[in-house]
């Protein structure tokens, strides 16, 4: 007979069984019952936890976003380095990710009446992100003028890769990051 899970443990299989379904299913197939199933557990369970779908599915992705969001900071003394460092971590490891936070969850999107970015924000909600902390160093050593780096400018490698990502469901090939970078961040900023 397995092990009962309680608290954080049972909420951790909940919330996994819930992503697991939004990646295989997406949004529109998505229901509390196949939750349910996938995370062995019954009904009341979920619902004393998340009144409805929208809710878990909020969850779930907020779960899933704060797991993945432990990247190492780079510190390679260069802005250039730092950056193409933590875009080649993140083009190796999220692109199941940003995929289906952006195309799994169009309907969740349409439903609700919020966006990715509204998920993002609630996510770093005054925290300092691994981008700021690269650039503030980059302005200590002089690599940036401060005054360029607008929030469009602070975000625009990210985006770029981002971008990329949802073009093709794979990762970026190695020359394109280095080409946002050299031709079209550094420029920018320098």
């Amino acid at each position: 007979m397995p092990e009962r899970r309680r608290g954080a443990a049972l909420e951790k299989a909940l919330l996994d069984a819930a992503w697991e379904e939004l990646t295989d299913n997406g949004y529109a197939r998505f229901t509390m019952d196949a939750v349910v199933q996938r995370a062995g557990t019954s009904p009341p369970v979920l619902y004393r936890r998340w009144s409805n779908r929208d809710e878990l599915v909020r969850a779930a992705v907020l779960h899933t976003l704060s797991d993945h969001r432990r990247v190492e900071l780079p510190d390679t003394g260069s802005l250039r380095g730092d950056i193409l460092t933590l875009m080649r971590e993140l083009n190796a490891t999220r692109v199941q990710l940003v995929t289906v936070i952006s195309v799994q969850l169009a309907d969740y999107y349409q439903q609700t009446g919020t966006s990715p970015s509204d998920l993002r924000d609630s996510l770093l909600k005054g925290r300092r992100t691994t981008v700021d902390v690269l650039l503030d160093r980059a302005v200590g050593r002089g690599e940036v003028k401060p005054e360029r780096l607008t929030e469009r400018v602070r975000s625009l490698p990210f985006d770029l890769l981002r971008h990329d990502i949802l073009m093709t469901f794979a990762p970026v090939p190695d020359h394109v990051l280095e080409e946002i970078v050299d031709t079209v961040f550094l420029p920018l900023v320098s």
